[in-house]
């Protein structure tokens, strides 16, 4: 066994070189053929983003649309990819088709704007509840606050789930001069960025940092798992050990409290 995991492994190192070679040839000369290349070894990852977006979201947005969007964040971190980041292409790659899928998502309106109302109310309500408290509030202090029935709020949450997706190009903040930050424009740090927007954005990651470590612990590791450990809400809920719409219903209420947090941090975020 151990020398089949030896070979394995120098095959892979084999090809990871060899694909590393085609990185820096195409940043030199951007050929086609070695552009088709990457589109062809990575277009089943576009099809894998677009079944997780799909998760939650209503009847009206087909699969095969999702693909299509999600082709064009493929397209596009081909071109914008920099393997001297030192970053693997796989976990660029995902952000950005997740964002091409959420974008276009969010150009077309597809939440029907009674489903925007009911996200907003349920984040608004969270988030007064909690600083009331002082505390996080459990899902039957929620659901009263909203004159709903627990099982009703559950179903509530359910039916939002797709609205809380996050695309990497949403704005989180905007500054007194109107100055909009993304959450790309937090993660990333051109060397041509002056000192002043460099510790501003610093300062917006360390906010956004301190807001997911104020969630509830089920709900934190939901987030790393699903965004940072690219896993689907299935696996998640058999490692938590919950059903998949439990999984659905934590994530919804994480992203509604790190929303109101940011929208209402002392800093104006969102």
């Amino acid at each position: 066994m151990g020398k089949v995991s030896g070979s394995n492994q120098e095959a892979y190192s084999m090809e990871q070189q060899k694909e590393d070679e085609l990185w820096i040839q195409y940043r030199k000369t951007h050929d086609m053929g070695i552009r088709e290349t990457f589109i062809t070894q990575y277009a089943p990852l576009v099809k894998y983003v677009a079944g997780k977006v799909a998760v939650g979201m209503p009847h009206n947005v087909e699969f095969d649309d999702l693909v299509q969007f999600g082709v064009f964040g493929l397209l596009d971190a081909i071109d914008k990819f920099d393997p001297d980041k030192n970053v693997k292409f796989k976990t660029y790659a995902v952000t950005r088709i997740r964002g091409a899928i959420i974008d276009e998502l969010r150009s077309i309106d597809w939440v029907p704007r009674s489903v925007r109302q009911k996200t907003r109310e349920v984040e608004d309500t969270i988030g007064s509840l909690e600083a009331r408290l002082g505390r996080t509030a459990t899902d039957q202090e929620i659901a009263g606050a909203m004159g709903l029935s627990e099982e009703e709020y559950l179903k509530t949450l359910q039916k939002i789930s797709g609205t809380s997706m996050l695309s990497i190009n949403e704005v989180w903040y905007s500054g007194d001069d109107n100055d909009r930050v993304s959450i790309g424009d937090s993660i990333e740090s051109p060397s041509s960025l002056n000192p002043d927007v460099i510790a501003e954005r610093d300062e917006i990651k360390r906010v956004i940092a301190q807001a997911i470590n104020e969630l509830p612990e089920k709900e934190k590791r939901i987030l790393v798992l699903y965004y940072f450990e690219d896993m689907t809400l299935r696996e998640i809920g058999q490692i938590l050990e919950v059903t998949e719409s439990r999984v659905s219903q934590l994530h919804t209420k994480a992203i509604m409290r790190l929303r109101y947090k940011l929208r209402n941090g002392p800093r104006g975020i969102m």
